[in-house]
């Protein structure tokens, strides 16, 4: 991920939860979470965000529920602008890409998030919206090209 200026979010629970994070690893109130950082897609800006932690053999499900709002998060729109995000568990610091579950991929994940964290299903109640589930996973590991081989040699 780019590393540009970071900017705090204007939202007081949100700034205090990333400080106490970044401080101790762990979220307030003893709440399983983990710190989302993405660049901001209109201004470029480095952002931070608690979620609750939805993890399986390595790949985290960020759900966009906004508790239930009608729009989603912005670091939601980020992370499709810029799928390269950092995600902080504890103390492991991950380079993870993001990308949107759709279909059954998202049910199964839906049903697991909904399991660690059963606000979820309260937050979707509450909107209209179908609330969005990214993965964040490693980025495929891509073989080095070969050389190319001079003709007749």
């Amino acid at each position: 991920m780019a590393a540009g200026a970071y900017e705090p979010s204007p939202v007081p629970w949100v700034r205090e939860e990333v400080e106490h994070l970044e401080r101790t690893g762990a979220g307030l109130r003893e709440r399983s979470v983990v710190l989302l950082t993405t660049v901001g897609a209109r201004s470029g800006l480095v952002r931070k965000t608690p979620l609750m932690r939805v993890e399986h053999a390595g790949t985290y499900a960020a759900v966009a529920s906004t508790r239930g709002a009608d729009r989603h998060p912005d670091w939601y729109g980020n992370a499709l602008a810029h799928p390269q995000v950092t995600l902080r568990d504890g103390n492991r610091v991950l380079d993870l890409v993001a990308r949107e579950a759709t279909g059954a991929e998202r049910s199964r994940w839906w049903s697991l998030a909904c399991t660690v964290f059963p606000s979820y299903v309260d937050y979707q109640r509450r909107t209209r919206r179908r609330i969005p589930v990214l993965l964040l996973e490693p980025a495929p590991v891509t073989a080095p090209p070969r050389p190319a081989v001079a003709a007749g040699g």
